[in-house]
């Protein structure tokens, strides 16, 4: 976790949540924000069809739907897919501290460049037609993480379903197996 961020919310909140349970929801007022502390926050929305998309998932030293501190509702919701523990600081408080510490709020803007910086390679990887090409480019961004992740919350993520995902990955021990 970045020191500044660590300073920012040296006086916050701790609040737990178990796997599966909301923090918020879509259209929820925006009183806080949220500094995940330990384990994962996805960020959710539903489709009009029911299918759950994972615009992103939050983990240690991440702060939860930043874009949100200048907003009035939540447009998403946020779900902890395990055991998470979140620093909870008031939006106006949080924004405070910020205009009282210029290297806070340029360290704030860096971060949001970057967030901008993922939302398009999240773009990017859904805008590629096939199963394979999308989880391809996944992997070679996420190698890292990959072996820690369920199937399910991959395919969220890139826009497939779970099912198109595990027929890509059967295709692929039937290739390895022949070679």
């Amino acid at each position: 976790m970045s020191d500044w961020l660590s300073q920012v919310f040296a006086d916050a909140v701790q609040k737990s949540f178990e796997k599966g349970e909301r923090l918020f929801h879509t259209g929820d007022d925006i009183l806080n924000v949220f500094l995940v502390q330990g384990g994962q926050i996805d960020l959710v929305r539903v489709t009009p069809s029911g299918n759950e998309i994972v615009l992103i998932s939050a983990s240690q030293g991440s702060v939860l739907a930043e874009a949100s501190v200048y907003s009035e509702v939540y447009h998403c919701d946020a779900i902890a897919r395990s055991q998470t523990t979140v620093a909870q600081l008031g939006t106006n408080v949080f924004k405070d501290r910020l205009a009282s510490n210029r290297a806070w709020a340029e360290n704030w803007a860096a971060s949001l460049a970057h967030s901008v910086q993922r939302a398009r390679l999240n773009t990017e990887v859904r805008s590629l037609k096939k199963v394979s090409d999308r989880f391809d480019f996944w992997i070679s961004v996420n190698s890292s993480s990959y072996p820690d992740r369920q199937i399910k919350d991959i395919a969220a993520e890139i826009g497939v379903s779970p099912e198109a995902l595990y027929r890509e990955l059967a295709k692929r021990r039937h290739t390895t197996k022949q070679s």
